[in-house]
């Protein structure tokens, strides 16, 4: 039998119509990719050396409270925004954008902060590999003094401890070793007078970077089909790894020490309104929303994957490991406290100093410290990994999404291209005076731009497009909508907390130091234009759209804020509703008899679709009385 022409969906016909078609963008291969590559995005550097000292600066224990508070504010509805939009429109964070063509520019900002990211992250991950090829000895290199990079201020833990024994040792001018070794040693800061004098070129950094670079473009070179594999290990095997770090550190003496004083409440330290703030900027930057890579991953599920599910077991996952993270951290720094006799608090440090000078300083107290140092830093190496791959994903798939007929069959030269152009603006941060250039794009490359970019996909989602169409979307995915918590977050709490934060970070400003060096007032204006200029695509964004349409200016506006023709599913069975017969080449007037004809019956979801056009279909019979 002759299956009738309204039947077919433009999929299943042969002829030139095919040939025409970009070439298939491709999903995750396994049940798990997804899942696991959201955990190994979230779960990063920051879990480690970021959390633990912001819950000890912050009240200890009691900067629980907040941290939950602000995640269930914040993070899990922005989390579940992204993914829902990502999987709904199978789109990158600049297609995407079909939603309101007048607010691409969102998008544009998302990519260049996406890509300034990049470029550090890997310099982190260069430093990573090289205290890991460091560690490969039977003597760790920042043990003693006495090397040729040590000063005469370099004073070795073993002569603290055998001077406490007898003598107190006056430890308030003197150096550890494993400060020596990453200062004088890898970074050879002294060869640097400041962040312009950026010195010479430190070739074994610059091999680490470029080690690096070639690993992430090995792993990203098939888009998720590969990247999607190396998450088996690289999200699962930090887990393992911490857990170790964790028995080992718990079994050390003082250990208690340290964990006391990680996790005693001062509840008296909520009234402050920095420890909210505290506790919103990690939910911010731990769940990594506004950077793309949630979206991105989202764009590779089908259609009907259970995000919301998903979402609950990253967003509370990611919670659990910066707080076992925390345990780890602390218990080591409570040994390395009764060791050399000073307070916890004295040893204790966040980002770089506690991942490069202070757990390396405790590693060589401990029997076995190569093996404990390796361990360590590989933890480390795949914890930034699988974030590194996330942000290149994000880049390579928007650009790829713009262009489909052109890029996505050479995706992996194209991706060559990205990584190489990276590569080369990284240079820069493998001198002398690298690190000031790295501390720069640290603080203000993913600063107040990215919270723009987050109120605006707020603010854009819920009031251009409307919240109502944006559940409707929702149930058509996973039938059914989003209860009045996610309204009420999305409307409303979200987006203020984040005005609060955008506010708070603007009054209390502080320029960029590195140690004792404060950053000259050319450099403090490039980070704040690095910032600014992610913020200005939004208008310029604005602009181009207006000028593509025709009309008034009123109605340029409203013309470029409503969704595009084909904004809606990627596949055809799958558009119901308004969103029926606006693809390019559709024939089917009902995707549900494509449907059928396609699964042989009704299934759950054809039923949700049918309530969705009888909803659609009761609306604008209310709005024509």
């Amino acid at each position: 039998p002759v299956t009738p022409e309204l039947l077919v969906s433009p999929s299943s016909q042969d002829g030139d119509l095919g040939s025409e078609c970009p070439e298939d963008r491709g999903n995750w291969t396994g049940r798990l990719d997804f899942l696991l590559s959201c955990i190994g995005y979230c779960v990063g550097l920051g879990n480690v050396w970021r959390f633990p000292y912001r819950a000890y600066t912050n009240g200890g224990g009691a900067f629980l409270v907040p941290y939950f508070i602000m995640l269930a504010i914040c993070g899990i509805p922005i989390f579940f925004m992204e993914l829902s939009l990502g999987q709904f429109s199978s789109l990158g964070p600049l297609a995407v954008w079909k939603i309101s063509p007048l607010f691409k520019g969102i998008g544009m900002g998302t990519i260049l902060i996406v890509s300034l990211v990049a470029i550090y992250y890997n310099m982190i991950i260069a430093y990573v590999l090289f205290y890991l090829f460091a560690s490969l000895t039977s003597d760790l290199p920042w043990q003693h003094c006495g090397n040729w990079w040590n000063t005469d201020l370099c004073l070795d833990h073993h002569v603290i401890k055998a001077g406490n024994a007898t003598f107190p040792v006056n430890t308030s001018n003197t150096v550890s070793p494993s400060e020596e070794y990453w200062s004088r040693y890898v970074l050879h800061i002294q060869g640097s007078s400041g962040i312009g004098d950026p010195g010479r070129i430190r070739w074994n950094l610059c091999l680490c970077l470029l080690l690096s670079w070639t690993i992430v473009y090995l792993c990203i070179l098939k888009g998720v089909k590969s990247s999607g594999k190396v998450v088996y290990f690289t999200a699962t095997f930090p887990y393992l790894i911490l857990v170790m770090l964790l028995i080992r550190g718990v079994t050390l003496e003082g250990a208690w020490k340290g964990i006391r004083f990680y996790l005693t409440p001062q509840f008296d330290h909520l009234l402050s309104s920095k420890v909210w703030i505290e506790a919103a900027l990690q939910i911010f930057y731990s769940l990594g929303v506004g950077f793309g890579g949630l979206l991105t991953f989202a764009s590779y599920n089908t259609f009907h994957q259970n995000i919301y599910r998903d979402t609950f077991i990253v967003t509370l996952g990611n919670a659990i490991t910066s707080i076992l993270a925390g345990f780890a951290i602390f218990s080591v720094l409570g040994y390395m406290s009764q060791e050399l006799g000073v307070p916890v608090n004295q040893v204790a440090k966040a980002g770089p100093g506690l991942a490069f000078v202070v757990y390396p300083q405790a590693m060589t107290m401990l029997p076995l410290s190569p093996f404990w140092s390796f361990l360590f830093f590989f933890m480390l190496l795949t914890l930034g990994l699988d974030s590194q791959f996330a942000f290149m994903e994000t880049i390579v798939t928007a650009v790829t999404d713009e262009f489909p007929y052109y890029l996505r069959p050479k995706k992996a030269s194209f991706s060559a291209v990205i990584c190489i152009a990276l590569f080369l603006m990284g240079l820069i941060l493998t001198t002398e005076g690298g690190m000031y250039w790295l501390v720069l794009l640290d603080d203000y490359s993913a600063g107040f731009g990215l919270m723009v970019v987050v109120i605006a996909t707020c603010l854009v989602v819920t009031r251009v497009y409307g919240i109502k169409r944006f559940c409707r979307d929702i149930h058509m995915m996973l039938g059914f909508k989003p209860g009045p918590y996610f309204r009420a977050c999305w409307m409303v709490l979200s987006p203020a907390t984040m005005m609060a934060l955008l506010v708070y970070n603007i009054i209390k400003y502080q320029p960029s130091e590195y140690g004792a060096y404060r950053f000259p007032a050319w450099a403090e204006a490039l980070g704040i234009l690095m910032g600014l200029f992610s913020c200005l695509m939004i208008p310029a964004g604005m602009l181009v759209a207006v000028l593509r349409e025709e009309g008034t200016l009123w109605e340029r506006f409203q013309q470029a804020s409503r969704p595009a023709m084909d904004w809606g599913p990627s596949l055809e069975e799958n558009r119901t509703g308004a969103y029926v017969a606006s693809l390019a080449g559709s024939q089917s007037p009902k995707p549900l008899m494509v449907h059928m004809r396609k699964y042989g019956g009704i299934t759950s979801y054809e039923n949700t679709a049918v309530e969705v056009d009888r909803e659609i279909e009761e609306e604008e019979e209310e709005s024509m009385m």
